[in-house]
């Protein structure tokens, strides 16, 4: 079944041909992104070029506005190569997709526009409803692919989407000076390392060595929940937050 109309309410219908059958049940995630690009139609054109091989359910303009190119119960080309919770193959099967119209790092970065996030909280609200999602399993893109990507980035307000019941957060530990792993380092606390960021969902093997994947996961974790300095180093401030994080998991997730 295409669709004749958006799934949310007010929003624009322009379909993407890059969509194709979920395999393996329906969607329990929702994974975040920025576009990338300077210009928002632009990006929106590209997400639905057959060329371009990439899609998302929705996209969200600066000022609000809201397209879906994709049908919830199908499968969007989003994640890439990408991991969460032990899951290794095939999340575009399991997520739901939204980009976010954004430069990104590769152009200035701006702050997201009021009207914006307040339009994607209303979006997550209605997808986290209506496909049962847990808190752990709103993630963003450098969550799952955190050698690839950085979106949505340290700027993006998690912790507002939080407060409206959409994800997981906690207040982050203050950033300050004290002990401290990094790349290079080895041995027992770089697995205890490993082992908290792989329970909360980060894929991430249990080697005791502190190399560029550890690094590149611990900068994807600082952007969501300790995005005051983000910079691959597992200091108190990063390892403290994640404690808190794993703390405040309920017990269903």
């Amino acid at each position: 079944m295409m669709l004749e109309r958006s799934e949310f309410a007010g929003a624009e219908l322009r379909l993407s041909p890059n969509i194709d059958e979920r395999v393996g049940g329906p969607a329990d995630m929702l994974v975040l992104h920025y576009t990338g690009m300077d210009v928002a139609d632009e990006a929106l054109d590209w997400l639905c070029t057959e060329r371009s091989k990439v899609s998302a359910h929705y996209f969200v303009y600066e000022d609000g506005r809201i397209v879906q190119m994709v049908p919830e119960h199908k499968r969007a080309w989003h994640a890439g190569v990408s991991s969460w919770q032990g899951q290794q193959q095939d999340l575009n099967s399991r997520s739901i997709g939204i980009e976010i119209a954004n430069p990104g790092h590769q152009g200035d970065y701006p702050d997201f526009p009021p009207e914006q996030i307040a339009a994607v909280i209303e979006l997550c609200r209605k997808c986290v409803e209506r496909w049962a999602i847990v808190p752990r399993r709103v993630v963003a893109h450098s969550d799952i692919a955190p050698q690839r990507k950085e979106d949505p980035g340290e700027k993006f307000p998690w912790q507002s989407l939080f407060e409206s019941g959409i994800g997981h957060w906690v207040e982050p530990s203050t950033a300050t000076g004290g002990r401290f792993l990094q790349r290079g380092d080895q041995g027992q606390p770089v697995e205890a390392l490993q082992a908290m960021l792989a329970t909360y969902g980060y894929g991430v093997e249990i080697t005791g060595s502190f190399d560029e994947v550890l690094e590149a996961n611990i900068r994807a974790f600082q952007r969501h929940f300790r995005p005051a300095r983000v910079d691959g180093v597992a200091d108190v401030s990063t390892i403290e937050t994640l404690h808190r994080l794993l703390s405040a998991l309920p017990e269903s997730q």
